[in-house]
């Protein structure tokens, strides 16, 4: 288990989940579908699960806010994708998240 302190920056966590195999970048494209970056594979939310999720907050500046989801698709495909969190969110990629299934995490805790 990593050290809290270590997992602070987006960065750090990022590069922790890498190495426990979620190493596909992912995207939400126009058509309203989760894509990996290549857009060579396309999911729908039905067809995703979201595994854990992280909350950053900019330590200056409030409106520095970032989520990192860590997905797993239904063809074993494991990666992230990341947004801004709160008035700064992609309305795309916070409506897709929306509708995935998650592990048990609240994830209705937005305003």
């Amino acid at each position: 288990m990593q050290d809290k302190e270590q997992l602070k920056t987006l960065i750090n966590v990022l590069a922790h989940v890498r190495k426990e195999g979620y190493t596909t970048d992912f995207m939400v494209g126009d058509d309203g579908l989760m894509h990996t970056m290549d857009s060579k594979l396309k999911f729908g939310p039905d067809q995703l699960k979201i595994v854990n999720f992280y909350r950053f907050e900019g330590e200056s500046n409030p409106d520095d806010m970032a989520i990192l989801y860590v997905l797993e698709t239904n063809t074993g495909e494991k990666g992230t994708i990341s947004d801004a969190y709160g008035p700064y969110s992609d309305s795309q990629v916070e409506a897709f998240m929306r509708q995935v299934p998650d592990m048990g995490k609240n994830l209705d805790t937005r305003s």
